[in-house]
């Protein structure tokens, strides 16, 4: 079929041409019987890969992991009904985060819609919340199309999931399939900031004595060339940066502007400079409420620009007083030309003092903790994991919990796209199946996930995809018995009173490991831990090290919730009730 043409085939042939048509080298799925024409379709071609999860969630957490990993829009496959529902939470997951996903549900006929049919579920209704756009296929020859502009809206201006959903006997039937053309899709999200707007952030800048980056997920969504900019701006500017954690690696851990990660359990020169400073320039970020602690009083003397592609996110909880409507990339790029043209100016001066005031928080060393000989700390266990891995061509998942707050704070990012975790909707189980998809977007890569023992258990079964596809993912796990995040926040909130949050019956994870045929790691000893490390490491399959950590150890620094972002605890802090009644509104 030449380029312009269409062509007759069946709707079940036309999801596999189109995702031929749009570049798609792999599917994460599992059938059912109201996509059974489509499995039919992908048996008969080699071209697309499918990745058979064991679970719809994971199909989707995958097609996250890929597209996060890859910079290209993960896909995956579920039937109706369950198979559908199953999907929502990866869905949700997807658009909190701007993960670029596509999701094909299969559904009941078409003159069965409506009649509570066997696994028959308003899918299109379900997903509507928790979608960036979705679809409901009734007629074949609409089908390409919608294939088409499914992509376009995922992959165009801020990313997302979209939910196409195709009845059975649309799949069966004939119609003609159009090709990928030139986009003319009435969606076409502004990519071009305002050139006055842009100016007056200029201006700012210029005049700025105590400025900071404020980078999020939108950088490293805008592509890699978004992240080149950026490093280039701060480079020459030399104002000091922080990132959320969606933004990890689009300015790298070592460069010397870095001041670390902020936010709930951010580091303290971070959360300091936030709030202290004269001029916060937010790119690519959403001021949520682990970032802002209590509103009326987040950096409440500083004048706030906010880069964003998504207007309906500028204004939306911080007012700011420079907005730029525009991709980060393009903006970043106008950004510099303007600034370089009128001589590259900043308060030089009092930028310095600035720095000398960043360098004294510094000094409180916030990530310090009281190490042990005896049991390995969770922190030594990420410290010794990034020493022993950092050189490597290393991508990381977390699950989510106290594991992935010291997973981001202890190990440092070089690049973007290298970093994977639930954000915005802190999924629970997200790791595992998203360092699958990882794992085959970078076949030789080292994947690994850190995760808590509690979260991993949620999608465990994909340890028989990890094996059945050969994908040497390394699960660590830092395993301390207990819902660790839930029982910190019983420590601090509710009187250490430990409603459920022990894990009373946990599996032997070297015996679970092997029942799969995986290799599986235990390691009790801070001085077996390099070693075990380097066992996990270059064991050539898929890996379960089970690492066994300070079952109460809390991760600090932390703002309590319902505080401003200036008040942290610290490592020694006392922790019994040290959040007041006030902040329990707030999780």
């Amino acid at each position: 079929m030449t380029k312009g043409q269409t062509s007759n085939m069946t709707g079940a042939q036309m999801v596999v041409q189109a995702l031929r048509d749009q570049g798609v080298d792999t599917v994460f799925g599992y059938p059912g019987g109201a996509v059974l024409p489509i499995y039919d379709a992908i048996f008969q071609q080699n071209e697309i890969k499918h990745v058979l999860v064991r679970h719809e969630q994971g199909a989707v957490h995958a097609a996250e992991g890929y597209a996060r990993a890859t910079g290209k829009p993960g896909v995956a496959l579920v039937t109706s009904g369950p198979g559908a529902t199953n999907a929502v939470t990866g869905l949700t997951d997807a658009l909190m985060d701007s993960i670029p996903i596509i999701v094909l549900t299969g559904q009941v006929p078409t003159f069965m819609i409506g009649s509570d049919a066997f696994q028959e579920a308003d899918t299109v209704g379900i997903t509507r919340p928790c979608t960036k756009h979705n679809w409901l296929v009734k007629e074949t020859d609409k089908l390409s199309g919608v294939l088409h502009e499914a992509f376009h809206v995922a992959t165009s201006g801020r990313p997302g999931p979209v939910l196409v959903d195709i009845p059975k006997d649309v799949q069966f039937a004939t119609g003609e399939y159009t090709k990928k053309a030139a986009n003319k899709s009435r969606y076409q999200p502004k990519l071009k900031g305002d050139i006055d707007a842009i100016t007056d952030l200029v201006k700012a800048i210029e005049k700025a004595k105590r400025p900071v980056f404020y980078t999020g997920g939108g950088v490293i969504n805008s592509g890699p060339a978004a992240s080149q900019l950026l490093r280039e701006l701060v480079d020459a500017t030399g104002f000091p940066i922080t990132s959320t954690l969606m933004g990890l690696g689009a300015y790298p851990a070592s460069g010397d502007k870095w001041i670390g990660m902020l936010g709930m359990h951010g580091l303290y020169e971070a959360n300091m400079a936030m709030h202290d400073c004269d001029l916060m320039i937010n790119i690519g970020a959403r001021f949520d409420d682990r970032i802002t602690g209590r509103l009326d009083a987040f950096s409440p003397r500083s004048k706030k620009a906010h880069i964003d592609i998504d207007p309906s996110s500028i204004n939306k909880v911080i007012r700011v007083d420079i907005p730029i409507l525009g991709d980060v990339g393009h903006v970043l790029e106008d950004l510099l030309k303007v600034w370089k043209s009128r001589g590259r100016v900043t308060d030089r001066e009092n930028v310095a003092k600035w720095w000398k005031e960043i360098n004294t928080w510094r000094k409180v060393d916030c990530l310090g903790y009281k190490n042990s000989a005896k049991t390995i700390k969770p922190q030594y266990a990420l410290q010794r994991l990034e020493a022993l891995t950092k050189d490597m061509d290393r991508y990381i998942c977390t699950e989510v919990g106290q594991h992935q707050m010291w997973a981001a704070q202890y190990l440092g990012f070089e690049d973007p796209n290298r970093w994977m975790t639930s954000g915005g909707l802190g999924t629970m189980g997200y790791g595992f199946p998203a360092s699958i998809g990882v794992q085959m977007g970078h076949p030789d890569a080292l994947v690994i996930n850190v995760a808590g023992e509690a979260s991993w258990l949620m999608n465990m079964q994909e340890l028989g995809t990890a094996m059945q596809y050969r994908l040497p993912v390394k699960q660590f796990i830092l395993n301390n018995e207990r819902l660790g995040m839930v029982r910190q926040w019983q420590e601090l909130l509710h009187g250490e009173r430990y409603s459920q949050s022990w894990s009373e019956a946990l599996p032997d994870f070297v015996k679970l490991a092997e029942a799969f045929g995986a290799k599986g790691i235990l390691c009790s000893d801070p001085a077996d831990l390099d070693d075990a490390i380097m066992e996990m490491i270059r064991h050539p399959g898929p890996v379960l090290f089970d690492c066994l950590v300070e079952k109460h150890e809390n991760c600090f620094p932390m703002i309590p919730s319902g505080k401003a972002h200036n008040e942290m605890l610290l490592g020694e802090a006392s922790t019994k009730d040290a959040i007041d009644a006030d902040g329990a509104v707030m999780v």
